[in-house]
């Protein structure tokens, strides 16, 4: 049976125009146990931007003593050329941090919080409210090193205290005044409990609240999710959206979360123009040597996938050849 109509279409441009950001070097790395050295950080870096990955996340100024797998953020940064900076976001939550990290090098800043006061006491010690009467200054000081910024909005589905979260308050503050220096607003499922018509809905409604902002979707697979739930941030009007390698990473202030969306398996769904069958081989071969090093999981279904014995199938003919 052919497939036609311009629906169809113009659902698979959208969807081949998403951006992924890979956030494997921040929110895949806080919850392990086993430190990743300084090396193996710059080189998942650099091969991930040579690959075509167009974004990065690489870090956190969280506390060292309550998150040690960010510990050496600035020294990763400080080992990365401007250019390689110019796609790379650092995790920041206070003005302070955003001082600090631009002290460094760092220009690009994910000022991030939770719509949940619960969660936000829990992750950041404040409240909502004093999260976002501070974001101004946030914003100036970015701006101030002609840097970008985003507002990253925690728990924008279920809070792991408080349950449900109203979307009219999701919407709220990304309408906010005192949010709108950030050219971007991520919304994130932190707990990987959304479903893609709730997905759908809250995207859609900020991008009709907001119109000016790119959107960035930020999931996690909690229950199967992941995947579903990023292309239904894509329909929606997300024009960008995180994964980690091998699905790592969790929230360590989030009890019941566990990884993101697999960036193989976001990968694979979008089909981005960059994406090659040797290229997903590659980054399948890095996901898998470094989910070993940290005795961490691999939940691709894409990694699996590619090792299948399925010759005649491009992606997994690609990583035969590569072995």
């Amino acid at each position: 049976m052919l497939i036609s109509g311009s629906g169809s279409a113009s659902r698979s441009a959208a969807l081949r125009g998403a951006t992924l950001r890979d956030v494997t070097l921040r929110d895949g790395l806080q919850l392990t146990g086993k430190p990743l050295p300084l090396e193996r950080k710059v080189e998942i870096v650099r091969t991930l931007l040579e690959l075509g990955v167009p974004e990065l996340e690489i870090g956190s100024m969280a506390r060292p003593d309550l998150v040690p797998p960010m510990a050496d953020t600035l020294a990763l940064v400080e080992a990365l050329t401007p250019d390689e900076l110019s796609r790379c976001w650092v995790w920041v939550a206070t003005p302070r941090h955003v001082e600090k990290a631009a002290a460094a090098g760092v220009r690009n800043f994910q000022y991030c919080f939770s719509v949940s006061d619960a969660h936000n006491r829990a992750n950041i010690g404040r409240d909502t409210e004093a999260s976002v009467a501070a974001m101004p200054e946030a914003v100036r000081l970015a701006r101030s090193v002609d840097g970008r910024i985003q507002l990253c909005l925690a728990t924008s589905f279920t809070c792991p205290f408080d349950g449900d979260v109203d979307p009219g308050r999701v919407v709220a503050i990304a309408c906010d005044p005192r949010t709108d220096g950030a050219a971007d607003v991520v919304v994130a499922d932190t707990l990987g409990q959304a479903h893609p018509g709730q997905v759908h809905a809250l995207i859609a409604a900020i991008r009709d609240n907001s119109p000016q902002r790119r959107i960035v979707f930020h999931g996690h697979d909690t229950w199967g999710m992941g995947v579903a739930n990023t292309l239904a941030a894509i329909d929606a009007g997300a024009s960008m959206v995180d994964g980690s390698l091998g699905g790592l990473g969790g929230c360590p202030f989030a009890p019941g979360a566990s990884g993101n969306t697999s960036s193989e398996d976001i990968l694979f769904a979008t089909r981005p123009d960059w994406l090659t069958p040797a290229a997903l081989a590659t980054m399948v071969d890095l996901s898998e040597r470094l989910l070993a090093d940290l005795g961490e999981p691999n939940r691709s279904r894409t990694a699996q996938g590619v090792r299948t014995e399925s010759t005649p199938f491009a992606w997994t003919a690609a990583i035969a050849r590569a072995n």
